[in-house]
C-alpha cells in the first residue's frame, strides 16, 4: 500500500507538470460519485481500477466512485435487468468483443463523448466497435491488454527432463508423460483465477485450438458457419484436446476443481493454461522460476498468440453523470493511468506503454520479437449464445462427460438456431 501512495504522489506531481486535469475545487463544490460495476473479484485486474479511482479522486476531489463487486456467473444478466429500469451503475467493466456490441443498446458510444486525441492513445479500438470498425466508435475504453497464455514451472520441466517447452500435441503428451512420472500434475485444470462460473473457462484453450486451425480472419469461419462446429477439422482437434484428461495430462477432476491456482503456485502442477490477471501472483510467488508459453493444441507449432484489449470500462447511456465519468475514461488514456495498470501487474491498453514484470513482456515478445500473429479472444468474437453453449459443452468434453462428436454436433445446433442476422460475415 506505501507504494501505491508514492506512485499516486509521483502522478500527482507528473500531471501538474504536463498541465492534466489539475482543475482546483473549492471546499464546498459538489461531489459526483460515479458508480462502476464490476465482476473482478480480487483480481489484479480490480486493483488496477481501484488505483485508477483513487488516483483520479485524488486529482479531482468532486469526482468520488463506487465500486460494485457483481458476481461473476449472472454480471452480464444483471446489467440488463439494471438498464431496464435505468437504475445501473454510470459504468461498467465490459469485455470486449461481441459482449460490448451485444449490450450497446444501453451502452454509450465513446465518439464524441471523449476526445479524438484520448481515443488516439488506445489499442485495439476496432474490437469494441461496430463491425469491429474503429470509425464506427468504441463502447468500451480498455485499461489493459490481455493475454489467454500458458504458464509453466522451470524447475518443474527441468526436474522431469522436459528439455524443451513443448510445441505440439505430440510433444505435450510426451511432455506430460514425464512430469506426471516426475510427481507432477502436469496442466492443472479448475475455475480459480478468473472465476466466471462452476466450472472451467473453456475458450483460453478454445482460442488456441482454432489459431492452430486458422489464420485471424479465418476465425470470422467459426462465426458466418463457413468452419461448422463438428466439422472434420474440429472433431479430429477436440479428440486430441480431449486426449489431455485420458492421457493423464490433467487433474481427474478438471470439472469440479477450484484451488487450481493453488496447485501451480504450490509447485504441484507444472503447466495451468490462465492469463495476464494472475500473472503476478504467479511472479510474486515464483519469481523467475515462472515463464509464459503458447499452449501448442496443433499438430505443427502454432505461430500466434491471444493479444487482446480484453477488459475496460463502458459508460451507461442512461448514466445522469455523463460528463463526470467521460472526464475519468478521458484519464484513463494518460500515461499516468498507464503506469497505474503496470504497477498493479497488468499490461496498459494505452499505446507506447511498457510493463516492468518480465513475464507480461515475454508475452509482449511473442508478436514484437518473435513474430506472432495476433490473435483475439475467440469468445469475444463469437456470438453470445455459442459462447454461452460452449461454457458447458466443451469442459464436458475434456471432462469425458460427452463424446467429441456429440457435443460438437451440440454447438453447431446453437449456431443454426441463431438469428439468421447473426450468421453472416459482419459481425454483429
Amino acid at each position: 500500500m506505501r507504494n501505491r501512495k508514492i506512485l499516486i504522489g509521483a502522478l500527482v506531481s507528473a500531471l501538474a507538470f504536463v498541465g492534466i486535469g489539475m482543475n482546483t475545487v473549492s471546499a464546498n463544490a459538489a461531489t459526483t460519485t460515479l458508480t462502476i460495476w464490476h465482476n473482478l473479484g480480487d483480481t489484479q485486474n480490480a486493483t488496477a481500477v481501484k488505483a485508477l479511482t483513487d488516483a483520479y479522486t485524488k486529482l479531482h476531489p468532486d469526482v468520488t466512485f463506487k465500486l460494485v463487486s457483481q458476481p461473476a456467473d449472472n454480471y452480464f444478466a444483471l446489467l440488463q435487468a439494471a438498464a431496464v429500469s435505468k437504475k445501473g451503475p454510470d459504468m461498467a467493466l465490459m469485455w470486449t468483443g461481441l459482449f460490448a456490441l451485444q449490450y450497446k443498446s444501453y451502452l454509450a458510444n465513446l465518439k464524441g463523448v471523449v476526445s479524438a486525441a484520448a481515443l488516439a492513445r488506445e489499442g485495439s479500438l476496432n474490437w469494441s466497435s461496430p463491425n469491429f470498425d474503429a470509425a464506427n466508435g468504441p463502447y468500451v475504453m480498455p485499461f489493459d491488454r490481455q493475454f489467454y497464455i500458458g504458464f509453466y514451472n522451470k524447475a518443474a520441466l527441468k526436474k522431469a527432463g522436459v528439455a524443451a517447452v513443448p510445441s505440439t500435441w505430440n510433444e505435450l503428451y510426451a511432455a506430460c508423460t514425464k512430469l506426471k512420472g516426475a510427481g507432477y500434475t502436469p496442466i492443472v485444470y479448475g475455475n480459480g483465477g478468473q472465476s466466471l462460473g462452476a466450472l472451467y473457462y473453456p475458450w483460453y484453450d478454445a482460442s488456441y485450438i482454432a489459431i492452430g486451425q486458422s489464420s485471424v480472419d479465418g476465425l470470422r469461419d467459426l462465426y458466418s458457419g463457413k468452419n461448422q462446429w463438428n466439422s472434420a477439422v474440429n472433431i479430429a482437434s477436440y479428440t486430441k484436446y480431449a486426449a489431455l484428461k485420458s492421457k493423464g495430462c490433467t487433474n481427474s477432476d478438471v470439472l469440479t476443481k477450484t484451488n487450481n491456482l493453488d496447485d501451480f503456485l504450490g509447485g504441484k502442477a507444472a503447466m495451468i493454461i490462465d492469463g495476464t490477471w494472475d500473472t503476478k501472483k504467479f511472479t510474486d510467488k515464483m519469481g523467475t522460476n515462472v515463464a509464459a508459453f503458447v499452449p501448442p493444441f496443433s499438430d505443427k507449432p502454432i505461430k500466434g498468440v491471444v493479444e487482446f484489449a480484453g477488459q475496460g470500462l463502458s459508460l451507461t447511456a442512461y448514466s445522469k453523470n455523463q460528463k463526470a465519468a467521460a472526464g475519468f475514461l478521458e484519464f484513463m488514456t494518460t500515461s499516468a493511468a498507464a503506469k497505474l495498470v503496470d504497477g498493479a501487474g497488468l499490461i496498459s491498453n494505452v499505446n507506447g506503454s511498457t510493463t516492468s514484470n518480465p513475464v507480461n513482456q515475454e508475452m509482449l515478445d511473442f508478436a514484437t520479437k518473435k513474430g506472432y500473429a495476433r490473435y483475439p479472444m475467440l469468445d469475444n468474437v463469437l456470438q453470445g449464445d455459442v459462447v454461452d453453449a460452449g461454457n458447458k459443452i466443451l469442459p464436458a468434453i475434456l471432462g469425458g462427460k460427452t463424446s467429441i462428436a456429440g457435443g460438437l454436433k451440440q454447438m453447431a445446433q446453437v449456431w443454426a438456431n441463431l438469428a439468421p442476422d447473426k450468421r453472416g460475415n459482419s459481425y454483429k
